[in-house]
C-alpha cells in the first residue's frame, strides 16, 4: 500500500467523526502515516458531516483529496454528493438501511450494508458507524481487524457492555464485507 484515502460522510450525530478517528488511531498503532481531516456543516446534529482519512506507509503530501480511493456514505444526501467522487477502481460502501439506491458505476467496487439494521440487532443504533468501519476493513484489508479491536479497547475498556457491543458489530460488518463485496464489472474495450 502506498496511500489509501477514505471519506466517511453522513449527518452529524451518526458517528462519522468517531469512525474516522477510529481508523486514524488504528493506523497510527500500525505505525502508518495518517491524516484525519474533519468537515462539519453549519449545524452539529443533523447537519452534513464528513471526514477524510489518509493512510500511508510513506509521508503524505497533502490532506486535500478530491477523489478518494474509498467512500463510506451513511445517508442519501451523502450518497448523492460523494458517489461520483470515488476514484475509478475504488470502493463505495453504502448504508443500505437508509439509502435505497446503489451506484450504476461499473468502474468501482460496491458494498451495500444494512448498517442500521445490524446495529439494532446487536442492541444499539449508536454502533452503526462501527458496522461500517468493520465493513471497510473487511473490504479493503487496509488495517488489521485486531488493531481496530485493540483501539476500541483503549477507548472503551472501562465500559465493558459498550465495548463488547462495539467489537461484536465490528466483526459483523467485517464478515458481511468478506461475503458481499460486489466487485466492479470488468469492461473490455
Amino acid at each position: 500500500m502506498e496511500q489509501y484515502e477514505v471519506t466517511m460522510a453522513g449527518f452529524g450525530g451518526q458517528g462519522i467523526m468517531t469512525a474516522g478517528q477510529l481508523l486514524a488511531y488504528s493506523a497510527m498503532h500500525e505505525d502508518k502515516k495518517v491524516i484525519w481531516l474533519p468537515s462539519y456543516g453549519p449545524e452539529m446534529r443533523g447537519g452534513t458531516a464528513y471526514c477524510t482519512i489518509v493512510i500511508s506507509n510513506e509521508r503524505i503530501g497533502s490532506p486535500i483529496i478530491n477523489t478518494p480511493t474509498g467512500i463510506c456514505v451513511f445517508n442519501r444526501p451523502s450518497f448523492d454528493k460523494f458517489e461520483p467522487r470515488v476514484k475509478p477502481g475504488g470502493l463505495l460502501i453504502v448504508n443500505s438501511s437508509l439509502i435505497n439506491v446503489s451506484s450504476k458505476r461499473t468502474d468501482i467496487d460496491q458494498l451495500l450494508i444494512p448498517a442500521n439494521k445490524m446495529a439494532h440487532e446487536v442492541g444499539s443504533p449508536k454502533v452503526t458507524n462501527i458496522a461500517v468501519v468493520g465493513a471497510f476493513i473487511g473490504a479493503t484489508g487496509i488495517l488489521k481487524l485486531k488493531t481496530i479491536e485493540e483501539t476500541l479497547k483503549q477507548k472503551l475498556g472501562h465500559k465493558k457492555a459498550m465495548l463488547d457491543m462495539n467489537i461484536k458489530i465490528l466483526e459483523t460488518g467485517y464478515n458481511f464485507a468478506k461475503k458481499n463485496l460486489l466487485k466492479a464489472k470488468k469492461v473490455s474495450v
